[in-house]
């Protein structure tokens, strides 16, 4: 580029040396022909210098930016028709510090797209616009991470025009949906605080409360936008309603919330009286429960009791037995058959069916001989 401003001036002087010739002015005679030549350099540079290839916007940008979204850093530019070269873009991350070498991640140049630095560092990076020689050399983010915070800077050039452009990225992490309590009570007269508290997110986080109705938030409630917390030192009817806290930092918000009632303090009298009334059904039942429990007490006494006679009314002493008509005239005879207790007109009209049923015996049954039972008058059985 200084060749081609060298020759440009030098071209510049031989005309203005000719033109000089011809014309004679009291302009001429009064400025030398070094300041001259020097007036016509400027003069000759200056539209070069406009011409040029120019980047869009200029300065140095600062974009924000949350995790997991997408971003576009923005390069716009506008050629000259003096610039006849071949288009090249670069999109390079700018280290921190200045003894090490910049990263080159993207670039563009005969038609074609190259990424640079391997799949780990330029993964993600794109050019936004299908063609970057068109006019638009913006580059494309997608999937954000902490680790691609930093500067990056464009450059373009088309030969002899070159310009570049910074641009500061920042990706920061939303605030997470926050948590909403209450602490104290709700009764009117008590002071009571609403408490708002998010777990994630990039500081600084602001939180404020309001109410989701159109109300205004009243006038005695103070809250801290760093702490969350709504305080509300005397309660009353019209401070109840549905409440909302949101939580916010440069990349996203969120909220949560809460509903606060206001409940009348319970009447005095009517505790006391409530409280009297509940002693008095506890006597109560108790005094219904001991006497629940005399009575099944006596009533299984006396039932026991009954048990026991019912015992000694089933089982009576033996009854005398009359006495039979044939004894034994010998006490110490040995009895000739086996003896037991029998009624006397039992063994009668056992005997009596015995003779009188002779059918019995021609059935195939064995006729069994009954002796006459004695009578034992000393003790008073039969034998």
């Amino acid at each position: 580029m200084d060749s081609y401003l060298h020759a440009a001036a030098c071209f510049r002087m031989t005309t203005f040396r000719q033109s000089r010739s011809r014309l004679r002015t009291p302009l001429n005679r009064c400025w030398p022909s070094w300041l001259w030549v020097c007036f016509a350099a400027l003069v000759g540079t200056e539209p070069r210098r406009t011409q040029g290839l120019k980047v869009t916007p200029t300065g140095l940008e600062t974009i924000q930016r949350a995790e997991g979204d997408s971003v576009a850093l923005g390069c716009s530019y506008t050629l000259s028709p003096l610039d006849r070269g071949e288009i090249d873009i670069e999109w390079s991350a700018l280290s921190p510090d200045t003894t090490k070498k910049d990263q080159l991640l993207l670039s563009y140049t005969s038609g074609a797209t190259y990424h640079h630095g391997g799949p780990g560092v330029a993964e993600g990076f794109s050019f936004a616009a299908g063609n970057p020689s068109k006019g638009d050399a913006s580059l494309a983010i997608s999937q954000l991470s902490r680790l691609h915070s930093g500067t990056y800077r464009c450059k373009v050039k088309k030969s002899p025009g070159v310009d570049t452009r910074k641009v500061s990225l920042v990706v920061k992490e939303k605030p997470s949906v926050p948590k909403c309590w209450l602490e104290g009570g709700e009764r009117v007269g008590d002071a009571v605080s609403l408490h708002c508290r998010s777990s994630k997110g990039s500081t600084p986080l602001k939180y404020k409360w309001r109410r989701e109705s159109k109300d205004p938030m009243p006038a005695a409630a103070t809250q801290d936008g760093a702490t969350g917390e709504l305080r509300i030192g005397n309660h009353t009817q019209s401070f109840a309603g549905i409440y909302l806290c949101e939580v916010n930092n440069a990349v996203g918000a969120e909220r949560c919330r809460i509903s606060l009632r206001a409940n009348k303090p319970p009447n005095r009298a009517a505790v006391m009286g409530g409280r009297a009334v509940g002693s008095l059904l506890l006597v109560l039942i108790l005094l219904v429960f001991a006497g629940l429990l005399i009575w099944k007490l006596k009533d299984r006494q006396h039932s026991d009791k009954e048990f026991s006679n019912e015992i000694r009314e089933d089982v009576p002493p033996p009854d005398s037995r009359p006495v039979s008509r044939h004894t034994g005239r010998n006490a110490g005879q040995t009895p000739q058959s086996a003896y037991g207790w029998a009624d006397q007109n039992e063994v009668s009209s056992f005997i009596a069916g015995r003779t009188h049923n002779p059918s019995s015996y021609s059935q195939g049954q064995t006729a069994v001989k009954h002796t006459p039972a004695g009578y034992d008058s000393k003790h008073r059985y039969a034998v």
